[in-house]
């Protein structure tokens, strides 16, 4: 299909006043108030009407470039046509995040407080690189991200800010812990060097992604992040961890680092925290805890059993954009020591120095250029309490367990990883060889995807192909999970016709 999906409906048409002709481009006063206005009724509309759409646009690779004028305009453009276009290639033709029925990948819904703040934040268009440059960003962020620590259970002592997204959290993380294993890397480098060991990094084969990107990005190389074996429950095997630390020290390699995963990415396992934490103390390696998606669980204090000796760890990551509802970008980085994440990053020019005691963030990580994200933060956390924020992820927790449940309850589907929270792998199990079931299972996938009212991922465990559905939308009902088990046993059934023929 090369065709753009249809148009949005058509809301609010009122022209708006023409561009400010002191500063030709920009909007005059009027005219940004009426286009605000405009926006925010585009955006309301969206919010409450998304599931008019289907989660995966129809359209095939390239249908939105070929919608495009092949070269940008050469003179201005009045506003009502770029809210036009919006409407009609835009907005119909993105994956719908916010839709109830996106169960794949980790939902983020994006709620509305977190949206106004979104636009505050971009009136404001501050830069909180210095506290001078940005006092009202620089302090609200290490205050929300204190109160969050308190929400999840922390002890005092935690430092937190915000970054993007996990993947530089633990980046960041990461180049600390290499910081301190005491090499001189940041004044001399690593190339060429005879007196700097193989540094080696620990992980369990369920890890994400990013770490092997963390690895490649500070010099140490991917196949040094050492991708430990998992268990039935697959979690990280501490018999295997250790026994690859032994091997590694008596290469002369120097071990740095363990990253334990507390809600891995496939099936949201938790590695043995505690057990890693004595591994660490012990050798004199940092300990990095994943949290990105099931950390914002621990304001649950019933399911803190899970997190046990995270409390431990020298940095912790927790991403409030994926079950705290925040619109992205915000990732949470908590770390013992913030004068080891200055020491590591902290490079100031001339035109950068200031006089006063405080934090300055631009010191704590590779960014100098910083969005005002605590706003969202404050304004989310404030909204919803703390009693309102655990009674969603209960309610998650629940429908996972039904979803669970049903799929236990019949006899054509098996279960594939335990359920700790509030994602669920499992597969169809007909009666045809291992490669035939994997083609099964993915071909269900793609039957229910096209279908448009929900959205389902897939992933491999243990060399099988299984679907994965994470619940985590604010508007996710238990109707929308029926949906989605009713499709998945529809399509499973006349799949089963097609194959039995076929096979």
């Amino acid at each position: 299909m090369t065709t753009l999906a249809g148009s949005a409906p058509s809301r609010n048409t009122a022209p708006i006043d023409a561009n400010d002709a002191t500063h030709p481009g920009d909007l005059a006063p009027a005219a940004l108030r009426a286009a605000l206005h405009r926006a925010a009724d585009l955006v309301a509309d969206y919010v409450t009407g998304v599931d008019r759409y289907p989660v995966i646009p129809k359209i095939a690779p390239g249908a939105i470039r070929a919608a495009l004028p092949s070269a940008p305009p050469q003179s201005a453009e009045p506003m009502d046509a770029m809210l036009a276009d919006y409407l009609r290639l835009i907005e119909p033709n993105t994956t719908h995040w916010r839709h109830p029925g996106f169960m794949a990948y980790f939902p983020t819904t994006g709620s509305g407080p977190g949206v106004v703040a979104e636009l505050l934040a971009a009136g404001l268009n501050n830069n909180a690189m210095l506290w001078r440059t940005g006092p009202a960003s620089t302090e609200l962020e290490e205050h929300v991200c204190d109160w969050l620590r308190q929400m999840v259970g922390l002890p005092a002592g935690f430092h937190g800010h915000i970054n993007d997204t996990a993947s530089i959290s633990t980046l960041l993380s990461l180049a600390a812990a290499r910081e301190r294993a005491g090499l001189d890397i940041r004044r001399r480098g690593m190339a060429g060097r005879s007196d700097v060991p193989t540094l080696t990094i620990y992980c369990s084969d369920q890890t994400h992604s990013s770490i092997d990107k963390a690895a490649l990005t500070l010099g140490i190389g991917v196949e040094n992040c050492r991708r430990v074996a998992t268990n039935a429950r697959f979690e990280l095997d501490i018999d295997a961890l250790e026994r690859q630390l032994a091997a590694d020290k008596a290469a002369g390699c120097k071990p740095i680092a363990i990253v334990a995963t507390i809600g891995t990415t496939s099936t949201t396992a938790v590695d043995p925290v505690a057990k890693l934490a004595d591994i660490a103390a012990r050798e004199g390696m940092w300990l990095h805890v994943d949290g990105a998606y099931a950390g914002s669980a621990a304001i649950c204090p019933e399911m803190r059993d899970a997190f046990a000796g995270w409390e431990r760890a020298d940095s912790i990551v927790i991403n409030p954009h994926k079950w705290l509802f925040v619109p992205k970008e915000c990732s949470v980085l908590w770390v013992r020591d913030p004068q080891l994440l200055k020491q590591t990053f902290s490079v100031i020019p001339a035109y950068l120095t200031t006089t006063e005691s405080v934090t300055n963030l631009m010191d704590l990580g590779i960014q100098l250029g910083r969005r005002f994200r605590s706003l969202k933060l404050w304004m989310v956390l404030r909204s919803f309490g703390v009693e309102g924020l655990q009674q969603r992820i209960r309610f998650h927790c629940d429908m996972a367990r039904e979803l669970a449940a049903w799929i236990e309850a019949d006899d054509r589907f098996e279960l594939t990883a335990p359920v700790p929270f509030a994602t669920v792998c499992f597969r169809a199990t007909p009666p045809f060889p291992a490669q035939i079931q994997d083609q099964f299972n993915e071909r269900l996938v793609t039957r229910v995807n096209a279908e448009g009212p929900v959205f389902v991922s897939h992933t491999t465990l243990k060399g099988r192909y299984c679907l994965r559905i994470s619940i985590g939308n604010l508007r996710t009902t238990r109707e929308t999970l029926r949906t989605a088990w009713t499709l998945i046993n529809d399509h499973a059934t006349k799949l089963m016709s097609e194959f039995g023929a076929a096979h």
